[in-house]
This record gives C-alpha cells, structure tokens and sequence, in this order.
C-alpha cells in the first residue's frame, strides 16, 4: 500500500514538495530567532534603567512592536507553504541560534545584546535566499528582504549608540 502524501504535498503553487519543506525549516528558524529577539527586546524595554532611560526604553517599544508584527508574516507565509508554523518555547528553543540573556544587564549591555540578536537575525534570514531563488519562490524572498532590512538597519541604530 502507497504511503497517504501529507496534506502538505497536496498544494500546487509552483514550488515542489522537497524545496517548500526545506524553505519552511529556514523559516521556522527565521520564526525562532524572530520570536527570541521579540521576547528580549520586549524584556529590556521593561527593565532598562539608567540615564538613557527614557530614550531606549522607547526605542526598545517601537522595536518590539515591529518584531511583533513580523511574526505573523513569516508565521503566515510557512502556513501558505503548507505547513504548520512553530509556535512554542519548546519549539523556539531548538530552533533559535539566539542566546538567552539571564539576568538584567546594564543599559549598554541590552543594546549590545540586541545588536547581536538583530544581526544573528540577519544572517538567518540571508541564509535562505539561495533555497528561495532556486525554487523560484519570490513572495518568500520578498519576506527575507523586508526583513534584511529591517534587522540591518535597526543593528546599525543600536551600535551607533554604543560608538564613543
């Protein structure tokens, strides 16, 4: 008897099978690294004191806020490649290339931290463009670039707050 192909095969969208399950294994670990990077975010904006107190923890909302909204794009764009998007700690965990930071650490050091994370981000994401192209998948690619660009600028904004 034939094995019942999962309902995954059964889309017909121009991108096969093998390449649409390894684009979703680059973006659930986009997802990860995305999801990692909100969370930390979102916790140094609760916890940043210091004197640039105010500007960071704004800086840190608006930067949360649309990592938050991000999510859901590239959760939703695993979800069109037939596939069920990660969607818990667990599954974070093992997918992140993102150190947890333990402890609340000093000002500078939450914007040293996020640099890391938003560049680790980056590279997550640039990782996938080969896999994209060859499956000729450009809504997929036009995800990764918004997101290249959003990671690099923002990691741009971050070091020049650390530059003496």
């Amino acid at each position: 008897m034939a094995k019942k192909q999962p309902k995954s095969a059964q889309l017909d969208i121009g991108i096969s099978l093998e390449h649409r399950e390894k684009i979703v294994k680059g973006l659930s670990a986009l997802l990860a690294d995305s999801y990692t990077l909100y969370l930390m975010t979102h916790n140094f904006h609760w916890n940043v004191t210091g004197p640039q107190f105010n500007s960071l923890h704004n800086m840190f909302m608006a930067q949360y806020t649309e990592q938050w909204n991000a999510l859901d794009i590239i959760a939703e764009r695993i979800r069109a490649l037939g596939f069920p998007a990660p969607g818990t700690y667990k599954e974070f965990v093992k997918l992140t290339s993102i150190k947890e930071v333990e402890g609340v650490p000093s000002a500078n050091e939450m914007v040293q931290h996020l640099v890391t994370a938003q560049e680790t981000t980056a590279r997550t994401a640039r990782s996938l463009f080969e896999l994209v192209g060859d499956a000729n998948d450009q809504p997929t690619a036009d995800v990764l670039t918004q997101r290249l660009n959003v990671h690099e600028k923002t990691a741009w904004m971050l070091r020049s707050l650390l530059a003496e």
